[in-house]
């Protein structure tokens, strides 16, 4: 582990000012829990590390005119017992339920989740974010068993890591960026904060130095119902092998909108927006539910030896939309 600066911000635009420093080289420091993993193994090597938890803005969750506002220092477990947040974004909750890691429900953050690096083997030992070796991708040579199976024609091949960022899109979520000046603040859709690099050094996300995420912004609109279905390997600190996360407004039994969002299997969240206009008109029933599926994988090109997740996908969104499908079906369903 390289030497770096530590800094402890008591505002949000002195956190934006240092960030900016050091030509951008520097780190926020929310929960930490995969990032000092990535100092120890020099995956990252900041001249400073920000820490935003002593920012008292960030540490509290609101509530807002159309939902509830949540702080980037506001940790998993703190949300999974808030006021403001029960009974309400049923998507959200069942992602934070399937956390078994106690590190992660006591330190962990949404707004640091949705800044994971990929947990990509080849990145993780020091072959960078695309994993190129002599102009070669080592993801198509080699083992690729937990790769993208959407969207990965392009060089990266990766999935996204965050286990949050498809309840928030199926949500309809936004984010409050600062910087990088320190009166400077962006709303940003959830979906648009992601990327998929076509360089080492473009990042997984739109983050510029100097910017931090300072919040995510829920809607609540008392129509919409959610749902998410995790696709969990083993219990413990193991990611998802697919999940997936719906949204829909239904009325005397049939969907009038929906929103289905795919995870960890693409370099980025997966929006399915074929497969929810699908299901536009449908009630929601175990045939409406695996035809939906099925339209939401279909677009799937699975590399040498992850075929298998396109069905697990598939499993994923059906799950989640037969979920969706039990709480419409009860009086007084969860946002």
């Amino acid at each position: 582990m390289n030497h770096f600066e530590y800094a402890r911000p008591s505002t949000e635009g002195e956190a934006a000012t240092l960030l900016a420093e050091h030509d951008g080289n520097t780190a926020v420091l929310a929960g930490g829990t995969d990032l000092f993993n990535l100092l120890n193994r020099d995956l990252v090597a900041p001249a400073r590390l920000v820490d935003l938890k002593s920012i008292p803005s960030l540490g509290e969750v609101t509530e807002t005119l159309d939902g509830v506002r949540i702080g980037a220092a506001v940790t998993l477990d703190t949300l999974a017992r808030h006021p403001l947040l029960a009974g309400r974004f049923a998507a959200l909750h069942a992602v934070i339920d399937g956390i078994h890691s106690i590190q992660v429900q006591s330190m962990g953050t949404l707004a640091g989740d949705l800044c994971l690096a990929p947990n990509c083997w080849y990145y993780r030992s020091g072959y960078g974010l695309l994993a190129m070796r002599d102009g070669e991708s080592l993801v198509e040579t080699g083992r690729n068993e937990h790769h993208a199976i959407l969207g990965n024609r392009g060089p990266a091949k990766f999935v996204s890591a965050s286990r949050f960022a498809p309840a928030l899109i199926a949500l309809g979520a936004r984010l409050r960026i600062v910087g990088p000046s320190a009166d400077e603040v962006t709303l940003l859709p959830v979906e648009a904060f992601f990327v998929s690099p076509k360089t080492d050094r473009q990042g997984t996300t739109v983050l510029r130095p100097g910017q931090f995420i300072s919040h995510v912004e829920i809607p609540a609109d008392g129509e919409t119902r959610s749902a998410t279905y995790e696709v969990l390997q083993t219990e413990g600190l193991d990611w998802p092998m697919a999940t997936a996360s719906v949204s829909a407004v239904v009325s005397s039994g049939v969907v009038r909108s929906a929103r289905i969002v795919m995870g960890h299997v693409a370099p980025t969240p997966w929006i399915a927006h074929s497969a929810a206009q699908a299901l536009v008109g449908q009630r929601l029933t175990e045939e409406s539910a695996a035809s939906v599926a099925d339209l939401a994988v279909a677009p799937a090109t699975p590399l040498s030896e992850n075929e298998y997740k396109v069905q697990i996908a598939r499993t994923a969104v059906k799950r989640a939309l037969l979920r969706l499908a039990e709480q419409t079906s009860t009086e007084g369903g969860v946002a």
